[in-house]
């Protein structure tokens, strides 16, 4: 028997109340492991990969296998919303919707292992899309070659769409993004003698100025960049020169080409800035698995194809997105596609106050059974 709507909804709620960081994910791994446990196991093979999980079904013909990703960590984020299952680990909160997603998947793995594919299918429960590049360790570990996938699948969810809708497009669905680590070391002083230091607080406001001019001066108008600094720390007093300074940012770009040449340009006026501040610029440009997610041709317009024709489905063609997601990484591996899933709510994703609709659920259970059960159908023929 498929998860009725309220089994589904209780899952959903048992995991938001228990988000943990990436790598941390032992109490959710745990509670995913039972679960899949009380599924029908009888061409189920499962093994744990550190805080992850892989789950094999057999096709009953088995010359092909269909993969299908889930994200499972949290947010080191306070919850706001007053939900009676609000998050029970303080300043953790599945502020991303992992919950959501890892209830969906959970959803589709149940309905597969009552209903034997013809094609093999790798379900991933992957670790750390949040914080650790996830999605290349479990890659790169070896530990998915057995059970690879030759197409694979996946979903975020989108507050700004309608509860249920299914969203994607052809190329380019979610940015690249590389993170941007600088510190500035001087020399620190009394603020009545400013020439006898050598003041970070002045190099840093530089380095946040000149960093801005990267997406009006050195990017293509046509095409797109992002440059964010999030956080600028120095000092410890007002009458103090500073001595040091740390500012920590991103890079966002719909291209891996245009993500290099920021980066490069970020390199650049950070040896600008010690040379002229006289000052030791620490560069440290952490990009990870954070590729940009990049839809298969072939492999999207079949499932843009099926979502339109499925009367049972809400579907649009939506535009990029500057978010990042690791699934990129292993898009740039495996052909297939990342969707979005409406979860429709007023607060974005990452905020505190975050409550999808959970009617989301249903709608993505379904549309993704119909989907790879005739994506199923074509490979079997």
């Amino acid at each position: 028997m498929s998860l009725t709507t309220e089994e589904l909804i209780k899952i959903r709620r048992d995991l938001h109340q228990i988000p943990e960081i990436g790598l941390e994910e032992f109490e959710t791994q745990a509670y995913l492991l039972n679960l899949i446990s009380t599924f029908n196991q009888n061409f189920m093979t499962i093994k744990t990969v550190e805080t992850g999980i892989l789950v094999r079904l057999a096709g009953s013909i088995g010359h092909y296998t269909i993969g299908y990703r889930t994200d499972i960590d949290g947010l080191p984020v306070a919850e706001k919303t007053g939900l009676p299952f609000s998050s029970r680990n303080e300043g953790r909160m599945h502020a991303c919707g992992h919950d959501i997603h890892m209830t969906v998947a959970l959803g589709i793995l149940n309905y597969f292992s009552e209903n034997q594919p013809m094609a093999n299918m790798t379900f991933i429960f992957q670790p750390a899309e949040e914080n650790a590049s996830g999605g290349k360790r479990l890659y790169e570990s070896g530990l998915l070659d057995e059970w690879m996938p030759d197409e694979i699948y996946a979903f975020h969810d989108n507050p700004q769409l309608p509860a249920g809708t299914i969203g994607t497009r052809l190329g380019t669905l979610f940015a690249g993004t590389c993170e941007i680590h600088a510190h500035l070391t001087g020399k620190s002083g009394h603020a009545a003698y400013p020439h006898q230091a050598n003041d970070m607080v002045v190099a840093g406001a530089q380095l946040v100025n000149q960093l801005q001019t990267i997406v009006s001066r050195n990017v293509d108008p046509i095409q797109s960049g992002v440059v964010t600094l999030g956080q600028f720390t120095a000092g410890t007093t007002g009458n103090v020169i500073a001595g040091e300074a740390q500012i920590n940012g991103t890079i966002r770009a719909l291209t891996q080409e245009m993500n290099l040449l920021i980066q490069k340009r970020v390199t650049t006026i950070c040896e600008g800035i010690a040379l002229t501040y006289s000052c030791e610029v620490e560069l440290n440009l952490i990009q990870g698995g954070y590729l940009p997610v990049e839809n298969n041709e072939s492999k999207t317009e079949n499932f843009i194809r099926f979502m339109k024709n499925d009367s049972e489905v809400s579907f649009v063609e939506t535009q990029p997105a500057m978010t990042g997601e690791d699934f990129g990484f292993l898009l740039s591996k495996i052909p297939g596609t990342m969707f979005w899933l409406g979860v429709d709510s007023p607060y974005s994703l990452h905020s505190e106050f975050l409550a999808p609709k959970e009617v989301a659920i249903d709608a993505g259970v379904l549309a993704m059974t119909h989907f790879l059960t005739d994506r199923d159908l074509q490979l079997g023929k």
